[in-house]
């Protein structure tokens, strides 16, 4: 799963890095709102954490920039602005969660933790497909409650539609989610891992339909559990 961290202050960005990626999430770092929206054009994240008092622009103008491009993903603020006006004003904005500093990480972990589930789980940290479960907790996969073991980016795409099971995902999201600085990936690489991975999880009830010039959907087989 991954996160985008915008936050200017190097020590306190720097710890919140360690502990999300010690709790498994893939983490990006931006400390710019320049920097956060060129993150954001050029991949795929699950959730925001952000700042507001960013040096080159105010945080609720770039939350308001965010949701105007219909970036729908969930977004934490953090900030020291604590009024009650403030935090309305946040909410109003977009924000899904507003977390006043100082805080403590773990209460930060449990309102991640609590926007994913709501937003990707329903009410559980765990979806299920067919036989295959999802643990956003303790992000694993598990095929027959067996751990499933795939290559990274094999990974990273059943990550991806398992979140968005019942919803078709552009090829061009997988490729954001699966590329890196330094190292992107072409379409037919991507045809190569759905291909793969429809043979891995047909045991198990599930299935990858493409949906032609759209992009591919995750759903339990006809035959599946």
């Amino acid at each position: 799963m991954n996160i985008l961290l915008i936050e200017d202050d190097a020590v306190l960005a720097d710890g919140l890095l360690h502990t999300l990626e010690s709790d498994g999430y893939s983490v990006r770092c931006a400390t710019t709102a320049l920097a956060a929206e060129q993150w954001v054009d050029s991949q795929d994240f699950d959730l925001i954490v952000m700042d507001l008092g960013l040096p080159d622009l105010d945080g609720l103008q770039l939350l308001r920039r965010f949701r105007h491009r219909k970036l729908s993903l969930p977004i934490i603020i953090l900030t020291a602005r604590d009024s009650l006006n403030d935090r309305i004003d946040g909410i109003e904005q977009g924000a899904d969660d507003y977390l006043t500093k100082p805080f403590e990480l773990r209460e930060l972990e449990a309102r991640i933790q609590a926007l994913i589930r709501r937003c990707y789980g329903g009410f559980d940290h765990q979806i299920r497909i067919g036989q295959l479960i999802l643990d956003t907790h303790k992000q694993t996969i598990l095929a027959a409650n067996q751990a499933f073991l795939l290559a990274a980016r094999e990974y990273g795409v059943l990550e991806i539609l398992l979140m968005q099971a019942g919803k078709v995902v552009a090829k061009d999201r997988i490729a954001q989610r699966l590329s890196n600085d330094a190292d992107g990936i072409s379409d037919n690489a991507i045809e190569i891992h759905i291909h793969r991975l429809r043979k891995h999880i047909a045991p198990y009830g599930v299935a990858i339909r493409t949906v032609r010039g759209l992009g591919y959907l995750l759903e339990a087989s006809h035959d599946g559990a």
